[in-house]
């Protein structure tokens, strides 16, 4: 047990070693500033912005931003659905792959553009390597991009003041691919080739079993078919953007996607990599690095004492299984714990710590079956996907949402001292409180509606195989993870059909860009404010007192939002053991 907590205890050393030199490389690149990349890249950016007849000096105020980040995304929805619908006519398509069903490819395509990646079909056996190369890896590069386009949005609306522009949407985007996203893809690609995850166009290969089975009826198996692909180069992004589409049906803890304890640790660390960075990166572009770091305490805080009970809840064992006569103890023999739906290349404390680390972020890789962890420990990764996908949270969404949790908490706490609330000097009026709250309560109203409608309908009650509270969990955390971006599923549902497939991408939609657009109209309007003076009533926002209360205010709304549903699932579970 000792040296599971030195593993996690290591994972989260590197992790924040690496938030500073990273965020502040983001901070210069965003500030037009030289790096060491610049005389590599900018050529290609001019060159992007000559073929594209865009001119990257051009400013634009909250709203034509808005339209640019929706035109695009919807113009890239609109292909990666025609690219699926067609993948039968297309090249690279080694197993003769027929078109895509369309409820199927419009969920996926929605999936991908808002950086969600739920994914209600098998990889190898439904989309060619084109529609995962040219498809799915080049949204996951660009639903990923417009994430952190809106967070710099939002950032220059606290920095500039008596102004009405927060940037250019097509720089921001272009500069977060070249000079950040693809040259950490490019090392992360070629590390994870270097541990045997495939990166090939060769088709599916028939290899001799070294001991035959019976199959079902009573047929000798003597071969079995493996799936291949240019698998590296997805995964790379798929973690590094807060994706987590895996290539393969059973995603990152399939052998050809996750092969070594090595390649584990470092998909897991650039999971979390970019948004945690993001932190410092915002500090360092208000002028005020405390700020971001009282904002990564905050968030870290809360992610190891949920990363604490998941790892007690599995390292404990299932009860159900100790009933079957089965050992879980923990000893020199073995590592002990539930076991269920985990490889045991990682075990339960790297099963644990993925689950919390993608849950955290909105990313959906996985690397176990969540939907065998005991009650609590699938509880955890649940609620922390509906807390708003803030702790660390993708790749941009994740730090906008959470600013909207601290305005929130200048905003009640200004109130609670007669003090017009003020956050890096500017005021917090009512616009912004509005706006904030959309960002807060949209996700928790179409996941609880999603869920109740969806455990009432007949359409939605045929696709749960489980039931009773499971059952509930199931639909429950589909709806979280649609309506928050995740990705991640229990998977005990039948998602793949067209009610799901079609009310789910409506919660991804909805959950993307109603979370977006208000976070560009609270930089459109903070712009256009005058800083105020710091002065002695102003209050701190890098105290430890202030790191409190914003997790306070992060759990209060979550807790109280989600109490009664989970208490019909995964509590109700938990107690009837």
């Amino acid at each position: 047990m000792t040296f599971t907590w030195i593993q996690l205890g290591l994972y989260l050393f590197i992790l924040l070693l690496l938030v500073k030199p990273l965020g502040s490389y983001m901070a210069r690149v965003y500030e037009g500033e030289r790096t060491f990349l610049t005389p590599l890249i900018r050529p290609i950016e001019h060159l992007v912005y000559r073929i594209t007849g865009l001119r990257g000096d051009e400013e634009m105020d909250w709203k034509t931003y808005a339209v640019a980040v929706l035109l695009f995304n919807l113009v890239g929805l609109l292909l990666l659905y025609g690219l699926q619908r067609i993948q039968s006519a297309l090249p690279l398509n080694p197993q003769n792959l027929g078109a895509v069903r369309p409820d199927t490819a419009f969920n996926a395509a929605v999936s991908f553009v808002t950086n969600t990646n739920w994914q209600s079909y098998s990889g190898e056996t439904t989309m060619s390597y084109l529609v995962q190369m040219l498809g799915f890896t080049v949204q996951n590069f660009l639903s990923a991009a417009t994430g952190m386009a809106i967070l710099v949005a939002l950032v220059r609306g606290f920095v500039r003041h008596s102004g009405s522009t927060i940037g250019n949407f097509w720089t921001d985007m272009t500069r977060s691919i070249l000079y950040i996203l693809l040259p950490l893809a490019f090392v992360l690609a070629l590390a994870l080739v270097s541990q045997g995850v495939v990166q090939t166009f060769h088709s599916s290969q028939q290899v001799s079993l070294l001991q035959p089975i019976q199959g079902a009826s009573n047929q000798t198996i003597n071969q079995q078919t493996l799936a291949l692909g240019p698998a590296a180069s997805q995964v790379a992004i798929k973690q590094l953007g807060t994706n987590g589409g895996g290539f393969f049906n059973v995603n990152s803890s399939h052998p050809f996607e996750n092969p070594t304890p090595f390649s584990n640790f470092l998909e897991m660390l650039a999971i979390l990599l970019i948004p945690a960075a993001l932190c410092y990166t915002f500090g360092k572009m208000v002028g005020d690095t405390r700020k971001g770091w009282a904002i990564l305490a905050a968030m870290t805080i809360i992610f190891v004492a949920m990363l604490s009970v998941t790892v007690w809840a599995e390292q404990s064992g299932n009860p159900a299984i100790t009933k079957l006569g089965v050992d879980q103890t923990a000893s020199s023999f073995q590592s002990g714990g539930n076991m269920e739906g985990k490889e045991v290349r990682f075990g339960v404390a790297n099963s644990a710590l993925w689950a919390t680390v993608t849950t955290s972020a909105s990313n959906g890789s996985v690397n176990s079956m969540n939907d065998s962890f005991t009650p609590l420990g699938g509880l955890v990764p649940m609620w922390l996907i509906q807390l708003g996908e803030v702790v660390y949270g993708g790749v941009g969404s994740g730090l906008y949402g959470m600013l909207a949790f601290v305005i929130i908490a200048v905003f009640v706490a200004g109130l609670m001292i007669g003090r017009t609330p003020e956050y890096l000097g500017k005021k917090i009026e009512s616009y912004e409180m509005k706006m904030a709250s959309l960002i807060v309560l949209i996700p928790i109203i179409i996941v609880l509606f999603g869920t109740a409608i969806s455990v009432l309908v007949p359409a939605g009650k045929a696709g749960v195989y489980n039931p009773g509270p499971h059952g509930f969990s199931e639909v429950l955390y589909a709806f979280s993870s649609a309506g928050n971006n995740n990705g991640s599923a229990f998977a005990g549902i039948g998602a793949n059909t067209t009610y799901y497939n079609t009310i789910l991408a409506f919660a991804m939609l909805l959950g993307r860009y109603w979370l977006a657009i208000p976070a560009l109209a609270i930089a459109g309007s903070l712009v256009r404010k005058k800083t105020v003076p710091v002065s002695s009533g102003t209050l701190p926002t890098h105290t430890p007192l202030f790191i409190v209360w914003l997790i306070m205010v992060v759990i209060v709304v979550g807790a109280l939002s989600f109490l009664p549903a989970l208490s019909l699932g995964p509590l109700a579970e938990y107690l009837m053991r």
